[in-house]
């Protein structure tokens, strides 16, 4: 073998032993902070860890409300957010695709040419008229080598994309599943305040026809009568606020389970049922789930993704090492004329060197975005630690706050009972009736929108701990899937993945 060529199968072999050895940029580095694998919110520490941790993916099962578990599993079936992010996994799926060819050749095109060629040649010893057909076809091949880690790099962003986008469909769960309790309980409340405005405006109503009644017979001051009147109606007011409320959530609810408004038979079961806490409920609450946070979880990986397009950035500031290859057929119809085969190949460089500074503060963009990134993880996870704590600690001081209202209710209608009998017996006036009707729905009231913030407080310590990222339907329902696989060639791509971001 010629020694120019044994040198060239040399410096070939070597190209192809060191392609994708060297991967420039940063390794992933996790932003996380010590602090965050021993946090705990001090409320909760004042609470108390004793006893069994209830499943934190379906944490709604602590109120053992079928009502609400029937909506969730409807939320889960058809909310739209839900099916966005969903798709977004799907979407990001098919970019790590894209990233994945990077391992094969770039270039594989075959070419075929059919020409027809007429020439007419006039003047001179020997005029000619000569046409005939000119085939050819081909086959080029060309792979850049990941020697820098080009390609490897832009996987490595691609597959930490994927799984942010698994993490923000567990995170889109965690929302939904919150925001459905929160609109739920809220219902329920509403519809208790509803009951216990038309209650006391009953019981007004007759207090202002007896005033009316002794008023005629001239028994009563007008005054006594108008302060009764003005009660009776300032209570009656407040009825279509409520009812408007009531309305305003069924609508709520029907948009979170996405079905039109005012088709959820299911609630007018348990109405007004509001529950009734105490501390032991938060001996339940597991505060460790904030390190598994799925938005905090998708801010990391965002940074894992975003670490890795640095080294993607730098590659352009070194050569680009390739293969190429063609292999071309010819042939023609001309009389005499004679096949031919070629067969081309060999390595290719090429390198920017005059950038203008384009490619380096591309890398540096690269970077800011890193850093911004880092920023935001960070600044999550202590946001997310904060909303916790806040959650606990009003769960705790809502908790407190119910055993003084409930006392005080009780003492509300004492009073009115008592009001009623002294002014029956001529021992006191009629305003002393009117303050304690007055204070009765005041306390009442108080109560029920105390009860309804312990539980929202609780919900909103669950959401902010990260839990009800579980839901057993499938990420992409059969509707859909069916829907974009008769437009679509997916293949596998719309099976449920293998792996999650949890794992």
């Amino acid at each position: 073998m010629p020694r120019p060529a044994r040198i060239s199968r040399l410096l070939l072999c070597g190209t192809v032993v060191l392609g994708g050895c060297v991967q420039l940029g940063p390794d992933f580095q996790s932003p996380a902070q010590p602090w965050v694998d021993h946090w705990n919110s001090p409320a909760l520490e004042v609470a108390g860890q004793q006893r069994a941790q209830p499943d934190s993916r379906q944490w709604w099962r602590v109120f053992n409300d079928p009502v609400l578990d029937h909506l969730m599993a409807e939320a889960d079936a058809h909310n739209a957010d839900l099916h966005l992010a969903g798709l977004r996994v799907m979407e990001s799926r098919a970019q790590l695709g894209i990233a994945l060819s990077g391992r094969y050749p770039q270039l594989q095109q075959a070419s075929a040419d059919s020409l027809y060629l007429n020439r007419r040649q006039s003047g001179g010893a020997n005029p000619q008229d000569t046409h005939f057909w000119q085939y050819s076809a081909g086959f080029d091949i060309g792979w850049e080598l990941d020697f820098w880690g080009r390609f490897s790099r832009a996987i490595e962003s691609a597959d930490a994309s994927w799984f942010a986008a698994q993490a923000n469909y567990e995170n889109a769960l965690v929302l939904l599943h919150a925001q459905l309790a929160q609109n739920y309980y809220a219902l329920r409340t509403a519809e208790a305040r509803l009951a216990i405005a038309r209650s006391n405006a009953k019981l007004q109503k007759r207090s202002y026809e007896i005033t009316e009644r002794l008023f005629n017979s001239g028994a009563e001051a007008e005054l006594d009568l108008q302060q009764a009147k003005t009660q009776y109606l300032g209570t009656l007011s407040t009825i279509p606020d409520f009812e408007s409320q009531v309305a305003s959530l069924r609508n709520a609810l029907s948009t979170l389970i996405g079905q039109p408004p005012g088709s959820i038979p299911d609630l007018n079961r348990n109405t007004g049922l509001v529950p009734l806490l105490d501390t032991a409920v938060l001996q339940d609450v597991p505060a460790n789930l904030l390190v598994r946070r799925p938005d905090v979880r998708a801010a990391e990986l965002q940074v894992a993704a975003q670490s890795a397009l640095i080294g993607v950035a730098e590659t352009d500031l070194y050569p680009s090492i390739s293969l190429l290859g063609s292999i071309v057929w010819s042939a023609s119809s001309l009389s005499g004329a004679s096949n031919t085969l070629d067969m081309v190949a060999g390595p290719s460089l090429r390198w920017d060197i005059f950038d203008h500074g384009r490619i380096t503060n591309n890398v540096r963009v690269q970077d800011a975005r890193l850093q911004q990134l880092i920023v935001i993880y960070q600044d999550s996870v202590r946001q997310a630690a904060r909303e916790a704590d806040d959650a606990a600690t009003g769960l705790i001081k809502a908790l407190e706050r119910d055993r003084i209202l409930s006392d005080a209710s009780v003492a509300a209608e004492r009073s009115v009972t008592l009001a009623n009998a002294q002014y029956r017996e001529g021992y006191s006036d009629f305003q002393r009736v009117l303050d304690a009707q007055r204070a009765l729905f005041a306390q009442q009231d108080i109560y029920l929108v105390n009860r309804g913030t312990a539980v929202n407080s609780l919900i909103a310590l669950y959401k902010a701990l990260g839990g009800g990222w579980y839901s057993d339907q499938p990420m992409i329902d059969p509707a859909t899937r069916k829907q974009m696989q008769e437009r679509t060639d997916w293949g596998d791509l719309l099976d449920e993945p293998k792996e999650s971001a949890n794992d």
